[in-house]
């Protein structure tokens, strides 16, 4: 059967990341299945309104001001005219919402469990449980997905963390992971770089969440090593992206005299980061501290390159330890992991770029990824909407006091669009 989507989420192009690729790929291979697709996210510069982009995907850029971190201030009310609009226009079945930071992904949910729409919402990170922030971002969740049809998770360690942090019950979460277009991640043909030279390769946000801080605190220790037999190969590091930690990077770069050793490129397209970074390098280095799936791995291995990243959250599910050279999120422990893949890239002893590629291309395709959302689909699209009085209770027994403040908002956003229904 053929559907009538809306993905909706704070996080879209032109920002740069894992949620924005996922909702491109996604939507251009449910239109590639025959369904009507159309994503909603808010404005970006002097991005609003209504545009297109590849094979008519119709984006809605709404003129809603980004609050923190490119996330929509949430009011619930503010957007529920837009999105009713939007969603009643397009004559949208199922909202489906990505990314737990994501404001509009949650009022969009709101709001077409109103509407009585199927809504579908997909976690692509992992949290904590005692700090402010993830004690806000639980309980806003709890309360998001109460009457949220399905919810699903890029790995098992995800939805395991979504589950006790939401309280949905594990039926009614499935684990889909990401995936990597092959035709553009793959490796460079033959082979022009100084052997004399070993590359490593760091391409992510340069926050704190990344570990970035570990990673400066790497640069110098290998930048000092020699290696080969004749001690005549040294190392030099490759860094894409951009964000509140590139000052600690530039600040180690000054302080040891790296300027020829790290080239730093700033924040790069998602179309220049294979041609501009990872073609360019022999190893890449992930440090995250957190992750629940981890992209630029896969990216990193369709490209040929050697990988070494911290062993957290969801990346062990992600590349057999073939491909991967695990860490722990200590500075001893990266440093003794990168010279390890150093030592195996000038020997040769791995597998070659052809093998790696193949891997990925095989195991991690966006088609698969759209036809097991759309088996979500058919399931949700079963179900039936009409209680409003169930849903109601779903809210009210979420929490003793922001449980029935929440039912009540619910029920005033119903009698709300009632109205508007009656002025238009």
């Amino acid at each position: 059967m053929k559907y009538k989507i809306c993905l909706v989420s704070d996080f879209f192009y032109p920002n740069m990341g894992g949620v924005e690729s996922h909702l491109y790929q996604l939507a251009q291979c449910l239109l590639e299945k025959g369904h009507k697709v159309i994503i909603v996210t808010h404005f970006y510069g002097n991005r609003t309104g209504i545009r297109y982009m590849a094979n008519a995907l119709k984006v809605y850029y709404l003129p809603i001001v980004p609050f923190y971190n490119k996330a929509a201030l949430p009011t619930i009310v503010g957007s529920l005219p837009f999105l009713k609009y939007i969603f009643r226009t397009e004559e949208i079945q199922i909202v489906h919402g990505h990314s737990a930071f994501s404001t509009l992904a949650h009022e969009a949910l709101f709001a077409g469990s109103l509407l009585g729409l199927g809504t579908v919402f997909t976690d692509h990170s992992l949290f904590g449980f005692a700090d402010a922030s993830a004690i806000v971002t639980n309980t806003f969740l709890r309360y998001s997905l109460a009457n949220s049809d399905h919810c699903i998770c890029v790995s098992h360690t995800g939805k395991e963390n979504t589950v006790l942090r939401s309280g949905v019950p594990k039926t009614s979460v499935s684990v889909i992971p990401n995936a990597v277009d092959s035709d553009i991640f793959k490796p460079q043909e033959g082979n022009i770089r100084d052997r004399k030279k070993v590359v490593i390769v760091i391409g992510s946000r340069l926050c704190y969440r990344k570990g970035i801080d570990l990673g400066a605190e790497v640069l110098p220790r290998l930048c000092k090593m020699k290696f080969g037999a004749n001690n005549d190969i040294t190392v030099d590091f490759l860094i894409g992206g951009d964000g509140p930690k590139r000052i600690v990077i530039e600040e180690i770069i000054e302080k040891h005299n790296l300027q020829s050793r790290v080239q730093m490129l700033g924040e790069l397209v998602h179309s220049d980061v294979r041609d501009k970074l990872l073609i360019k390098g022999d190893i890449f280095l992930n440090t995250s501290l957190t992750e629940a799936f981890c992209m630029a791995i896969l990216e990193a291995v369709a490209c040929g390159l050697t990988v070494v990243s911290t062993k957290v959250g969801g990346i062990p599910e992600v590349l057999p330890s073939k491909y991967i050279h695990f860490v722990e999120p200590e500075v001893s422990s990266i440093e003794k992991g990168l010279i390890d893949a150093v030592e195996k890239v000038i020997t040769g002893n791995q597998p070659s770029k052809k093998e790696c590629h193949d891997f990925v291309k095989n195991n991690y395709d966006w088609r698969d990824v759209a036809e097991r959302t759309e088996i979500v689909y058919d399931r949700i699209m079963t179900d039936d909407r009409k209680d409003l009085a169930k849903r109601v209770r779903n809210l009210w027994e979420c929490g003793r006091l922001a449980g029935p403040l929440m039912a009540v908002l619910y029920l005033f956003c119903h009698y709300w669009i009632m109205i508007m229904d009656f002025f238009t």
